[in-house]
């Protein structure tokens, strides 16, 4: 399904609760609809230089994702949304070492990536 690859705060505007606006359609992208939610949980909290929530903000977007969504993911769903999560955070650690930035996603990533694959099944 077509959905958006970069669900950052920054791209999002917001009128009370209801989202109103997504910017950066440059990273329009066709995936199943569980790793775009992956890939969205493991980015929705970026307001400036990306990083990675903590893995149980993950599972509270998720678990919340479904709920509005009004369907549970599958086993594989889950495992496909958890292994999502890791793309944008491999590429934002990369971008980090390759350019001296701190690493604001990459230290996370540490951190979290073997909890993170378990989740995904690997």
């Amino acid at each position: 399904m077509p959905g958006h690859g970069d669900f950052e705060a920054q791209n999002l505007r917001w009128r009370g609760d209801e989202l109103w606006a997504v910017h950066d359609w440059d990273s329009l992208t066709w995936q199943p609809e569980a790793a775009l939610a992956g890939a969205a949980s493991a980015t929705f909290a970026s307001a400036g230089p990306p990083t990675l929530p903590p893995t149980e903000s993950s599972k509270a977007f998720l678990q919340e994702y479904q709920r509005i969504r009004q369907r549970s993911f599958t086993v594989e769903e889950r495992e496909v949304a958890w292994a999502a999560g890791l793309w944008p955070a491999a590429h934002h650690s990369r971008w980090e070492a390759l350019h001296g930035d701190p690493p604001v996603c990459g230290e996370p990533l540490r951190v979290q990536a073997a909890e993170r694959l378990r989740r995904a099944g690997a």
